[in-house]
């Protein structure tokens, strides 16, 4: 039986650099792959500097770390937006065309692999709660290596949707909250009694 990691030497470069941000392999890093590289073929996008690009992510799941990765997409630049709804679904923005793209998963996964009976011994003993962790791993990765072999079209349906222009990321001042004195933005205060403005912890 193969090691999860002899998967590794036949994967894109790009994906390498996914799975060192990430920490491993996995279907949920290869979902988000998969999309980031579609929506950059079909709005032509570059790896985003600022907020040219925004990613949308109705999950907070591993897929999110390959949209950080191949898009630019972060929570500290303000341009990757996470809806935590628990949908492998995801909408892809270009500010400069104004155009976007929805992209969600399609109801049935099924393996197509060489290691068929493998797999569905595996999937079979995850389902029942009997797999050791190393068959946790080899399901990971065989599923995962099926999913790259698939075009992109048997994995996800792509939808362009109507370009709403999201905010860029706020900015404002800090200042010192009147409980704690930790300095916090000034759009997150809250006042309390005899106009203190407080940070949301102290404000409970």
């Amino acid at each position: 039986m193969k090691e999860t990691q002899d998967i590794k030497f036949n994967l894109p470069e790009d994906l390498k650099k996914c799975i060192e941000f990430h920490g491993h392999l996995c279907p949920g890093l290869v979902y988000g792959y998969l999309v980031a590289k579609e929506a950059m073929s079909l709005l032509k996008l570059k790896r985003s500097k600022d907020e040219e690009v925004v990613a949308i992510s109705e999950n907070d799941s591993c897929a999110v770390d390959a949209l950080q990765i191949l898009l630019g997409a972060s929570t500290g630049k303000g341009n990757l937006i996470l809806k935590d709804y628990g949908k492998n679904a995801y909408t892809i923005l270009n500010r400069s065309d104004k155009r976007a793209y929805r992209f969600s998963r399609k109801k049935h996964y099924r393996y197509k692999g060489e290691a068929k009976e493998e797999f569905g011994r595996l999937d079979t003993a995850i389902s029942s709660g009997t797999a050791s962790e190393k068959e946790k791993r080899r399901h990971k990765m065989l599923k995962s290596g099926d999913l790259l072999s698939k075009p992109f079209a048997e994995v996800f349906y792509a939808e362009e949707v109507r370009f709403i222009m999201p905010p860029y990321a706020p900015l404002a001042r800090s200042e010192a909250c009147a409980t704690c004195g930790e300095m916090t933005m000034s759009t997150k205060m809250i006042e309390k009694d005899a106009g203190k403005r407080v940070c949301i912890p102290c404000s409970a």
